[in-house]
């Protein structure tokens, strides 16, 4: 359940010798007399010296410390529906309502989550958490809470420590141009832009020199996030400071969203200026004297900036591999079944691997899970909707610049200027979902795979429906692993009365309990009731191997791909199981011959719409 303050009748107390403080939290509702989980919010790790400048790390505190209330998040735009609403499909009036404060300088805060009755000995794995949403979102959200896992972890004897914590995003976390990086300059930092990012490192330095004082071991920290997390995440693991001082063990990426190319700082002055031409001013000195709600959602899409500091050299490489598609192969005109029959194969369980992980020899590539949704896409649906063929074709072709190249992505996805208006939007989608989800997560898992030396990379696939909406989407996933969104009155009711087959079904024409299978409506084929047992299964399967992760353990055979879903399947299943769950001969075929950073572009320019 949500946290809430308001029942919390106990107010721990932890005396922290290296900091000299006491800080006072609350006791987590989730706790029971078997599994007491104590929580302490809103603790500041760092500082804010000026507007687009570098955090500070904090390291005094008063004798008394509050942490029994959340701290401020980053200013950011408050949308008609709330992202909850917008992700998971709740009612407004189910959404526990948090109103947390929003301050530009005050936001750098984190939460802990913990076992009661840990010591400096104690010493448990810590998983920090990255929370995405681009240029909305807060680690402080009631939907990343981290009271469920903690409670799992508790009962499957593997405690663990979680840490959720807030960055700057938007305009305050990302904003580079030349008189940015002179400022920055002159005030003593290297490098420029990427605030967000290098306010996360500063969030896991006071891990490693604090986070002993609460239980925790800080040469045992996994970090794990999804969407812009995710790729803040594989941004850390290519960074120069990872590289000379790592501050994570292991790492898992869960449906990575990355824009098409990071900008050079030059590139995002450009951006910036035109900025600051809008709000009439020309000077750092005119900007950072503006108020905050004036900068609040003008970010656009630059996050990441290649400023020649923050990432190691040949990143790019490292992380995409090659982009050289020397020349188109032939192509078939090839699109994967979405039949259910493809989807429900191989449903054998599979033993839990318990063997220790392999620790990485290559310099400091930490072992990685990575992963995505089938429907990630569907986070773009509403601007996806306004496509027409005609327009989706004109605009490949734009993007492509090519015509042989822009018809190997029309072929591929059956798009044409013919496709009729009722299909052309799901084809779209499909696109959108491999181009910027879908096929970069495998090259990403097949180049990390590659570096380390064919081990240290577990590949997963989460096809599971989402609870409300009965269909796998984008942080979908979220839901099951955090396990604090309201479920609906038909996940929570007993399941339906399962059936046993052991031949072939008769589907005779004589059959008097013949089904009209043609009168069933598209609704009804393509969602499904998220009942109680599948939704558990799919929930303890993914907690239990995040956390075995987390101890150092294999989750899975490295060889296998973990699946989550649908219908509350879960387990290991060959790599051949892609043929099924993702369109992998079509990425072959189409995609690869392009190169990822194409691809990537075509993606963003279809999942923004006409």
């Amino acid at each position: 359940m949500p946290i809430s303050q308001k029942h919390s009748q106990s107010f721990p107390k932890l005396h922290h010798l290296a900091l000299n403080t006491t800080f006072c939290g609350i006791e987590h509702p989730a706790s029971t007399q078997d599994a007491r989980i104590h929580q302490y919010l809103g603790i500041k790790y760092a500082s804010i010296p000026a507007r687009f400048r570098q955090s500070k790390l904090v390291t005094e505190y008063p004798p008394i410390t509050d942490a029994s209330q959340h701290g401020p998040i980053c200013p950011q735009v408050k949308g008609s529906k709330t992202m909850e609403e917008t992700l998971f499909g709740i009612a407004r009036e189910e959404i526990p309502q948090q109103n947390l404060k929003q301050d530009e300088f005050e936001c750098l805060n984190l939460n802990i989550t913990c076992p009661a009755g840990l010591t400096p000995n104690s010493r448990i794995p810590v998983m920090l958490w990255v929370h995405g949403g681009g240029d909305r979102g807060s680690g402080s959200s009631w939907v990343y809470d981290g009271g469920a896992i903690v409670r799992k972890s508790i009962a499957s004897g593997r405690p663990i420590i979680l840490v959720n914590f807030n960055f700057r995003i938007g305009l305050f976390g990302f904003a580079a141009s030349p008189i940015i990086r002179d400022d920055n300059k002159a005030a003593g930092e290297h490098g420029t832009g990427n605030y967000g990012l290098r306010d996360q490192r500063i969030a896991m330095e006071w891990l490693h020199h604090n986070i002993t004082g609460f239980g925790g071991d800080p040469d045992n920290v996994t970090v794990f996030g999804a969407a812009s997390g995710a790729a803040d995440i594989l941004c850390h693991m290519h960074s120069a400071a990872n590289e000379s001082s790592p501050m994570f063990k292991r790492a898992i990426a869960q449906s990575a969203i990355f824009e098409p190319t990071f900008p050079d700082v030059p590139s995002a002055g450009w951006h910036l200026s035109r900025i600051m031409s809008a709000l009439q001013v020309s000077t750092i000195e005119e900007l950072r004297s503006l108020e905050t709600e004036k900068l609040i959602g003008l970010g656009g899409s630059i996050r990441t900036i290649d400023d020649g500091v923050f990432f190691t050299k040949g990143w790019q490489h490292l992380l995409f591999g090659r982009d050289d598609p020397n020349h188109l192969k032939p192509h078939h005109n090839v699109r994967s079944s979405r039949s259910r029959s493809a989807r429900r194969a191989l449903r054998s369980p599979s033993a839990h691997a318990t063997a220790q992980a392999h620790h990485n020899t290559h310099g400091t590539l930490q072992p990685l899970i990575i992963g995505d949704c089938s429907c990630d896409s569907l986070l773009w649906s509403l601007p996806v909707s306004l496509w027409t063929s005609n327009a989706v074709v004109r605009r490949l072709k734009a993007v492509c610049q090519s015509l042989n190249k822009a018809s190997s992505i029309l072929r591929a996805y059956d798009i044409s200027s013919y496709t009729p208006d009722d299909e052309i939007v799901d084809r779209v989608l499909e696109l959108v979902n491999d181009s910027r989800v879908a096929w970069p997560t495998e090259c990403i898992a097949d180049n990390a795979r590659h570096q380390r030396g064919g081990k240290g990379v577990w590949r997963y696939v989460f096809d599971q429906e989402g609870p409300s909406r009965g269909v796998p989407h984008h942080a979908s996933d979220l839901v099951y692993l955090f396990d604090n969104v309201p479920l609906p009155a038909s996940a929570l009711a007993p399941p339906a009365e399962e059936i046993y087959c052991d031949g072939p079904f008769d589907v005779s024409d004589d059959s008097d309990d013949e089904v009209d299978l043609a009168a069933r409506t598209e609704e009804e084929w393509v969602t499904t009731t998220v009942d109680e047992w599948s939704y558990s299964r799919v929930r303890d399967a993914m907690q239990e191997r995040w956390i075995a992760f987390a101890y150092g353990e294999m989750p899975w055979h490295e060889e296998k791909v973990f699946v989550f879903g649908p219908e509350g399947e879960t387990g290991e299943r060959s790599k051949g199981i892609f043929e099924g769950r993702r369109r992998k001969n079509v990425w072959k075929q189409a995609l690869e011959p392009l190169g990822p950073m194409l691809v990537q572009k075509v993606g963003v320019e279809l999942s923004r719409g006409p």
